[in-house]
């Protein structure tokens, strides 16, 4: 079953999501540019650090949602096989996101709102770049509202079956990030947006730090959520096999429910706002995250070895190679795993209560971050474009081969760009900085991996212009696509029956609330039970 109207819904979602993405692209090769200090007539801190807060909001706030939006609509509607609960509804949240991404551009791109992508007091914006976050936020939860009202109207309407694997992920990413945005929204809400306008003469840095931490984390997996959904349901049909396991799935996604929220404080290890305990008890639940994406990576593995087999792949990696690698989803799959093993390592070492304070903000964090989300991420969203393009249009893929050298040319940029930041990171070299006016000797050494992400830069540039440019033209490609069907993968074995406690997401949701209070009550309580200092305005 298609949907002509889910589809247009979708596709105007996504669209604001990639042409957010080429922007960032954009910016990123200047900041580059800019930092390696090459250039001099480049320098300027303003413009640097306008650019850089602007990057990370395309790419952490605007692709990201409008993407997972998006595909979240088509995603419930073609599983369920059901129209959009409340349409109208749909399109209103839409128009209010668009609405406060283009209020927030304004205080951006003139450098009023240069708060980098966390904006930390006591770094101030200008009131619309709050104002326009918070209606991206608000609109966002429209969709939140409506993934949960369709899985609830499709249980009733079917007692006892198992929730589509597809719709079961996108309703626990839903939960999660409405779960996971109240703390930013705490923030902007109560404290930014009223000091601001001037309403209130300080606010408190601690307070304002932890709120974000509860959202800074757990957002990645919002992130996330969507390159699960595709390598589970997706994936395996496409490389011509079965999902090895439904149940794992439903661990996997349960599991990032669960653990992803209250584990925002090893961000803040290097801050004294709160205690030790509290930033250990958050050390082992940011462990624990590593467990479902262990799970996804086998079952993902699996499947794939079994798509490979059925493809007359022999021998103990023969499946490999029998894989269909000119399958942008296949590739893009096999390329992300391989940039998650790298990124997943560096991730742990960000983690771990001591070994943090070695690279603590330094450039490996810079690297380790694009590595997961641009690499990891991104890459799958190209996946899932490619996938559904010529189902939502009616219009076959422009090209796959160009699909197929942007997504490897997206590939070898990301690496060419973040293994340098990693090794830069190790020999000392600060992030969040505009240029690197320390002793000679030092910056001198650091030059060739400075090249390298100039040339990473433009890579990934380059990529992302094919990417916009191949699905465009699928708009008007004469061809029509003769399978609007989006084809979602059958585990090996047939789910005759689930267990409750994996078809529904009540007893999960009462679970975060106890784990939210035991990680984030009195850490959050202390700041209104102690006498505090507040923090004037600051701006670069």
């Amino acid at each position: 079953m298609t949907d002509d109207k889910a589809a247009g819904l979708a596709l105007a979602n996504m669209w604001v999501g990639f042409i957010a993405f080429l922007a960032a692209a954009v910016m990123g090769v200047y900041q580059v540019l800019e930092r390696s200090g090459l250039i001099p007539e480049m320098q300027s801190p303003a413009l640097y650090f306008a650019s850089v807060s602007t990057h990370g909001v395309l790419m952490g706030f605007v692709l990201t949602t409008f993407l997972v939006v998006g595909f979240g609509y088509y995603t419930a509607t073609t599983s369920l096989k059901q129209s959009i609960w409340n349409r109208p509804l749909a399109w209103f949240g839409f128009w209010l996101s668009l609405i406060g991404v283009l209020m927030a551009a304004g205080p951006l791109l003139t450098g009023n709102a240069s708060v980098l992508y966390t904006f930390y007091p006591p770094l101030m914006a200008h009131p619309l770049f709050y104002i326009g976050a918070t209606l991206l936020v608000v609109g966002s939860w429209v969709w939140c509202l409506q993934m949960v009202m369709m899985m609830s109207i499709w249980k009733k309407a079917h007692p006892g079956e198992t929730v589509p694997l597809a719709m079961y992920g996108t309703t626990a990413n839903a939960i999660l990030w409405f779960i996971t945005s109240l703390g930013v929204a705490s923030e902007v809400l109560f404290q930014l947006i009223p000091w601001s306008l001037g309403l209130i003469d300080t606010v408190d840095v601690g307070l304002a730090r932890t709120l974000f931490s509860w959202t800074l984390h757990a957002i990645v997996y919002f992130w996330l959520f969507p390159a699960y959904i595709a390598m589970y349901t997706l994936l395996p049909r496409a490389a011509g096999g079965k999902l090895f396991s439904d149940q794992m799935g439903r661990v996997a996604f349960i599991m990032l429910l669960v653990f992803s929220v209250p584990i925002g404080f090893h961000h803040l290890y290097m801050d004294p706002f709160q205690a030790a305990g509290w930033k250990f008890l958050h050390m082992t639940g940011t462990f624990m995250v590593a467990v479902p994406t262990l799970i996804t990576g086998f079952t993902i593995i699996a499947s794939l070895e079994i798509a490979g087999k059925l493809r007359g792949g022999r021998g103990l990696f023969g499946w490999i190679g029998a894989l269909p690698w000119n399958n942008p989803m296949v590739l893009a799959a096999g390329l992300a795993l391989l940039m998650l093993t790298f990124g997943g390592f560096g991730g742990m070492i960000n983690a771990s209560y001591a070994m943090n304070a070695m690279i603590h903000n330094t450039q490996w964090v810079t690297g380790h971050f694009h590595l997961i989300f641009a690499g990891t991420v991104v890459i799958m969203y190209f996946a899932i474009a490619y996938y559904l393009w010529p189902k939502l249009t009616g219009r076959q893929l422009h090209s796959t081969r160009l699909a197929l050298t942007q997504l490897w040319l997206w590939f070898i940029g990301m690496l060419v760009l973040t293994l340098p930041w990693h090794v830069l990171g190790l020999d000392g070299q600060p992030r969040r900085i505009s240029s690197t006016p320390y002793d000679q000797v030092l910056v001198d050494s650091w030059q060739v991996n400075q090249i390298a992400m100039i040339v990473g830069g433009i890579i990934l540039l380059l990529s992302a212009l094919m990417l916009v440019y191949n699905l465009m033209k699928t708009h008007g490609n004469a061809q029509a696509e003769t399978n609007l069907e989006v084809e979602y993968a059958e585990p090996v074995h047939a789910v005759l029956r689930m267990p409750p406690l994996m078809n529904g997401f009540g007893f999960w949701c009462l679970l975060v609330l106890v784990y939210m209070i035991a990680s984030y009550g009195y850490p959050i309580a202390q700041f209104f039970l102690m006498d505090t200092y507040g923090t004037v305005p600051w701006s670069i």
